[in-house]
């Protein structure tokens, strides 16, 4: 009961923190135009009417001269300035971005007897003297340019950004948001959902410290600004198809090279337009992609034949057709319709989907392809969002969501089919070709669903012409379910082998179960803009209740020790945390800013990492030198930490031209790690508990280059030192295992990446002809060498370092001029064919070609899909109406 009303507390107050709070609207996906309006004498040119041409949007200019339009869509638009006795002024190509203020600076001349209007260009400068950490916004014109496909293609151009990995964090430390609202899975705190680049009007990704608006993330934010629907109707389309071309390189890439030129294909289809009804529109988008990888398999075998392993007869029964060993099909899309028919409200539904299903490669069945299972996936995240403005400078905005979230892995969906029997288990052997499988199908089960309900409510309130007050909350109950649907073995039963299944007997083979935890949050974010310094000041307050029990002694675990203390299930505890923010820029000259940042970030662990193996009935046997029962989970963990520090420095060199220095270090705290119980008859078991840490310094240089003639240029440069004791959290129980010391130890991460390099080049003439091009240059990461072989062979852990690599794709595109948008285009990425990009290496060597013990390492040697993916061409087809 006690607990109870600590738990009840606690949500209270985050929700009275939420609903006290002024909170910004459409948190992160939209921005500000700001700026003066003065005559030529430099006296306010008072009540002037501001718009934003071909929106509803707009503001009076006060007595100071100053106005303010909060709540633009990103994108780039016209803004006119008139007002009676004056030239009216328009000011074109105001580039707009989310969570970013466009400044709009007008002086007005007197009308004499005819008023002319003026028109001005608005130059965006190529670094933001006003941002307070590091950020990168991609408009949907530079998207277009890239050699990109997707959103996550995009994400890791930037800088910061290994592999997903923000920072030096590791994996499942960013919030993936659309239109500001999260479509992170809280089974592994990764997004949900694959964005096309069709969809996609404005990218911002945070590699740096980030406001308090933004939580339940350590590393970064993605914030994916979805297109809108229009008031005109228009099509898009596009459609592409390829394949993998590496002509005359079977030996260096072990596999066959025959090309296969429809290998991948897309097919995208956009619409926008009105419906009837004042002011509303509707978009609708759908994409179909089919993808086959470039290893191909022979159906030699099929899993009902039967091999005589004893005597090395084998009797293939497939018909040798040729078939890709990994495929994904694809269908995904999103809707969306908007009502503006009332002054004052804003009233839209959107949807955005997944669905696919393939097979992943695997090597080892490439003579029995049909023994692999199959995976499914489908997620969709939808709902509505409501806008209500309180005057000019106050609006609310709600937005209510359904994250839903099902992937499904096996060969047969029903435990009981009788392919399972006819098939049984997996088996090869090492004698013949290599140890490829030639009889029986994979026994992979696994289940994972989630769905989710996320609300989220804001208000934005410009309080006067240096302060914008923001704050809000937002909480989200999701319930995730996951587990095998039942167990697969092969046993010997009365002298002959045959699959034996196990359905919902725990704890040994548990049933599915399903986890309801609840994260709530409140946060209160003032930004202040003067002249010489922008502070961005706030205060977050996270709230997690795992809504589960753990034993309460852990000493006696599954309480059956005789004599030893009672264990009884003991409620998980709430869990809160507050994170102060702070960033400052600070501009030296007109051209120049200093900037800082600091801030602390809590993340609650995954809800499949701290539920797996939770059932502590399991070591009901447990004996000193038994057998293991890996990892146990613990759901009553505390949040993660990270204290985030950042300074830099940047300079606008000419209107197209400047640079960006950061210097950046990061504490990193009470990350999920391994601790080692002692129960009361001296055994011991490992469970999931806050034990590890780590630290990473860095530095970043960004260069960009606008325009030279028909030519810009971007380039980044990230110098970086990632350690820490563990780089997964079952790393010391994995050494323990193994018989090694699992004590605390500071190495490199894994994904510790010394020297990252990304150079984007775009030649360009409107109308005519785009080229663009995207090299990465990575130094290697780090791995384990092997002096022998054999257990204990390996020297200190991560201290030897991969191969460098780069890699460079290229996009070229022609305009028909047959319709709106019409293009021809041709893409082709790793372009020079490289074979090692930070992939894995043999630790005898240190290299991925060769091995000190090529007989022990026979079989990884053989393996085409050690290396990375080959040249790839694709040509397609866009059309506009």
């Amino acid at each position: 009961m006690r607990m109870r009303k600590q738990r009840i507390l606690a949500l209270a107050l985050v929700l009275s923190l939420a609903a006290a709070a002024p909170v910004r609207v459409l948190a992160g996906t939209t921005g500000t135009i700001s700026g003066r309006v003065l005559d030529q004498d430099g006296r306010p040119v008072v009540a002037a009417t501001v718009l934003v041409v071909g929106t509803r949007l707009g503001a009076y200019v006060d007595a100071e001269g100053n106005f303010t339009i909060l709540n633009v869509q990103p994108g780039t638009y016209e803004v006119k300035i008139s007002r009676l006795g004056f030239n009216p002024v328009t000011v074109q190509e105001v580039v707009v971005s989310a969570d970013a203020i466009a400044k709009v600076d007008v002086a007005m001349g007197d009308t004499t007897l005819k008023a002319e209007e003026v028109i001005v260009v608005a130059t965006r400068p190529p670094v933001d003297l006003k941002q307070t950490s590091s950020q990168a916004n991609v408009t949907t014109e530079e998207i277009e340019q890239l050699p990109v496909q997707d959103l996550e293609d995009i994400v890791n151009l930037q800088a910061g950004v290994v592999d997903g990995h923000f920072r030096g964090g590791r994996q499942g430390e960013v919030q993936y948001q659309v239109d500001g609202v999260s479509v992170n899975n809280a089974f592994d705190n990764k997004s949900s959902l694959r964005i096309d680049r069709s969809l996609l009007q404005e990218v911002q990704v945070i590699s740096g410290t980030f406001d308090a608006e933004y939580g339940q993330a350590m590393s970064g934010v993605v914030n994916a600004v979805l297109k809108q629907g229009t008031q005109d109707f228009q099509a898009d389309g596009e459609a592409y198809a390829g394949g993998f071309f590496f002509p005359g390189r079977e030996e260096q890439r072990r596999t066959d090279d025959t090309v296969h030129l429809a290998g991948t294909q897309s097919y995208q289809l956009t619409l926008t337009g009105p419906l009837p009804g004042k002011n509303v529109t509707y978009l609708l988008s759908g994409r179909r992609y089919v993808f086959d990888d470039y290893v191909y398999g022979e159906r030699r075998f099929l899993p009902t034949d039967r091999a005589d392993f004893e005597n090395q007869v084998y009797t293939p029964g497939g018909d040798g057709a040729g078939v890709p060993l990994g495929q994904t099909r694809e269908w995904s899309g999103a809707v969306q319709v908007a009502v503006n028919t009332f002054d004052d409200d804003k009233i839209s539904y959107q949807a955005l989907f997944n669905q696919a299903e393939g097979r992943r490669t695997d090597y080892a069945y490439r003579l029995i392809p049909d023994a692999l299972s199959r995976q499914e996936t489908f997620s969709i995240a939808h709902g509505l969002d409501w806008t209500h403005a309180f005057g000019a400078a106050t609006f609310l905005d709600v937005k209510v969501r359904q994250n839903y979230f099902k992937y499904k892995d096996f060969a047969y969906s029903d435990l009981y089919d009788a392919r399972y029997d006819s098939a049984g288990a997996p088996q090869g052997d090492r004698n013949y070709e290599d140890g490829a499988i030639v009889q029986g199908v994979q026994f992979s089960r696994y289940l994972q669903e989630t769905n989710a309900l996320v609300l989220k409510a804001s208000v934005v309130s410009q309080v006067n012409a240096e302060h914008q007050v923001k704050g809000g909350g937002e909480f989200s109950l999701p319930s995730v379910r996951f587990g095998s649907p039942g167990y697969l073995t092969y046993a010997t039963v009365d002298g002959v082998q045959q699959v034996v299944r196990h359905e919902n007997e725990p704890p040994d083979y548990p049933a599915i179960d399903t986890y309801y935890p609840v994260v709530g949050a409140a946060f209160l974010q003032d930004q202040m803009v003067l002249p010489a310094l922008t502070v961005r000041a706030g205060l977050r307050l996270d709230y997690f209740d795992a809504r589960a029990t753990v034993p309460s002694d852990p000493a006696n675990p599954a309480n059956v020790i005789p004599g030893a203390p009672e264990s009884t299930p003991q409620a998980t505890s709430v869990k809160t945390s507050l994170s102060p923010r702070l960033g400052v820029a600070y501009p030296i000259e007109d051209k120049a800013a200093i900037h800082v940042a600091y801030g602390h970030f809590y993340q609650s662990p995954a809800v499949g990492a701290i539920f797996a193996n939770s059932d502590y009935g399991i070591l009901r046997n447990l004996q000193a030198g038994n057998v293991s029962y890996g990892v146990m989970g613990n759901p009553d963990v505390r949040p993660e930490q990270t204290v985030q520090y950042e300074i830099g420095y940047k300079q606008v060199v000419n209107p197209d031209l400047g640079f960006d220095i950061t210097v950046f270090y990061k504490d990193i705290r009470d990350l999920i790690g391994v601790e080692f119980i002692e129960t009361y008859t001296g055994a011991e078991y490992a469970r999931l508990t806050n034990v590890d840490f780590g630290n990473v310094f860095g530095i970043t240089v960004a260069l960009d280059h606008r325009r030279l003639g028909p030519l810009s240029l971007g380039l980044d440069y990230t110098l970086q030192s990632a350690l820490g004791n563990a780089s997964d959290p079952q790393e010391t129980a994995t050494r323990a295992a193994a018989g090694e010391d699992p004590r605390p130890r500071e190495i490199y991460f894994n994904w510790d990446q010394r020297h990252t390099v990304n150079l984007s080049a775009a030649l360009a003439r409107p109308g005519s002809y785009n080229v663009s091009a995207v090299a990465k240059f990575a130094s290697g990461q780090p791995y384990t060498p092997q002096v022998q072989s054999g257990f204990g062979g390996g020297l200190e852990a991560n201290s030897g370092r991969k191969p460098s690599g780069l890699v460079v794709d290229v996009r070229g595109e022609k305009t028909l001029g047959l319709a709106r948008n019409s293009a021809v285009f041709l893409r082709v990425f790793n372009l020079f064919d490289s074979r090692f990009f930070n992939g894995p290496v043999f630790a005898s060597t240190g290299s991925p070609y060769y091995s000190r013990f090529p007989t022990t390492d026979e079989v990884a040697l053989a393996d085409p899909t050690r290396f990375y993916a080959p040249r790839r061409i694709e040509l397609g087809l866009r059309v506009g109406w």
